[in-house]
């Protein structure tokens, strides 16, 4: 029987999963796999070591508004019934808000539970899915170790001026504090620069965290600086369906000369926003991209602008630029947007390579571009499986 760690990763509409060994000198999944489509029309895969399909819709007949925790289920009795030879000897998961109490990962108890619940207005499309699944494995394996690391906990090495807000002192005092988020995506970019980058690693770098939630972080010495993300994972760059940075008065417009309730705003700004709300189309960039809708290229226009003035606010931040790190689905993924976000920083000495950049290479930059820049896949589940070694270890 090989022991195994379970790593689970629920987002707002997938559950992603990959079994890893449990000796930490063994780096390769074992398999991995999602349930993408959550609410909507459920759907599932999953992978071996070597990308080989093992399965695909093997979850049976799932009901279209099935939630997290009834679909965290299904996928351990599909990993009992696939897996004779592996067993789960501990699980770690992905909770996207850790507040001011959570600095790093931790064994999960009662108490702790308690304290994530109370986060969950600070992260309405995430952290009860995180939260849930966590519930349905205990329910499943009452005696088995679970750990959270939280996306907030990569960002707590920022100076207090980058997390403070200009409001009352006593908010601040409170918690009401940027903490910035995606930080287990930044973990895992971070420990792979120097591969990259060489001694360029230690400098200077803007990582861009783009997928349908999307944020970008600015490292120095491959510690967080600043970020775009804030109080809340609403803040920041323009989304999928979440707007982004927005003028405070447009919230107090809506309350108070349109009547809407907080409720109907807060789902506005959440779930009716960003690419899907200026386009009117669609929150999804290939399908954008695709699209021969005006609104559509207005979309992917604003969603550029607004990245690239971010990518010159971060830099501030750390006093220039050496190299932008581009992740995540878009990020990975999206040659016209990468070019599009290049191509207003050229002022900063960075030449984008369009045939390295088409063909989503690792280096995109022109080799007599000033600023390097990459595209790196990101491995959150990665990050996840090597805390809870850490931890179980101890």
């Amino acid at each position: 029987m090989r022991r195994a760690v379970l790593v689970l990763n629920s987002g707002s509409s997938s559950i992603k999963f990959a079994l890893y060994p449990e000796a930490a000198s063994e780096l390769e999944v074992l398999l991995s796999g999602k349930i993408a489509g959550v609410g909507r029309a459920p759907t599932f895969k999953a992978v071996d070591a070597q990308g080989h399909v093992l399965e695909e819709d093997g979850l049976g007949q799932i009901e279209a508004d099935a939630s997290h925790g009834a679909l965290t289920l299904r996928l351990l009795d599909w990993l009992e019934g696939h897996n004779s030879g592996i067993e789960v000897v501990a699980a770690g998961h992905r909770v996207v808000h850790g507040g001011r109490d959570f600095a790093e990962p931790v064994v999960l108890s009662p108490a702790i539970m308690e304290q994530m619940e109370g986060l969950v207005s600070l992260a309405p499309l995430h952290q009860p899915h995180n939260l849930s699944a966590i519930k349905a494995l205990a329910e499943r394996y009452p005696g088995l170790a679970q750990v959270a690391c939280f996306d907030t906990s990569f960002h707590r090495t920022q100076p207090r001026v980058a997390e403070l807000f200009a409001l009352p002192r006593a908010l601040a005092d409170e918690g009401v504090i940027r903490y910035g988020f995606h930080g287990l995506s930044y973990d895992y970019i971070a420990s792979v620069l120097e591969s990259h980058l060489g001694e360029r690693a230690d400098g200077r770098v803007i990582v861009a965290h783009l997928g349908n939630g999307a944020s970008m972080c600015a490292l120095k010495g491959r510690k967080s600086v600043a970020t775009s993300m804030g109080f809340t994972a609403l803040h920041g760059l323009m989304m999928g369906r979440r707007c982004g940075t927005l003028d405070a008065g447009v919230v107090l417009h809506l309350l108070q000369s349109r009547g809407m309730s907080i409720d109907e705003v807060q789902h506005m700004l959440y779930r009716e926003s960003g690419l899907l709300g200026v386009s009117g189309v669609s929150n999804n960039m290939q399908v954008l991209l695709e699209s021969d809708d005006e609104r559509a290229r207005e979309a992917i226009d604003l969603y550029c602008f607004r990245a690239a003035g971010e990518v010159g606010r971060l830099a501030a931040a750390v006093g220039g630029l050496d190299a932008l790190v581009f992740t995540a689905g878009i990020g990975e993924n999206a040659g016209e947007v990468r070019r599009q976000i290049c191509g207003r920083l050229t002022w900063m000495g960075l030449e984008l390579d369009p045939d390295r950049n088409d063909r989503n290479a690792l280096r995109i930059s022109a080799d007599a571009s000033a600023v390097d820049a990459l595209v790196i896949p990101t491995n959150e589940e990665l990050v996840i499986a090597k805390a809870v070694r850490n931890l179980s270890s101890r």
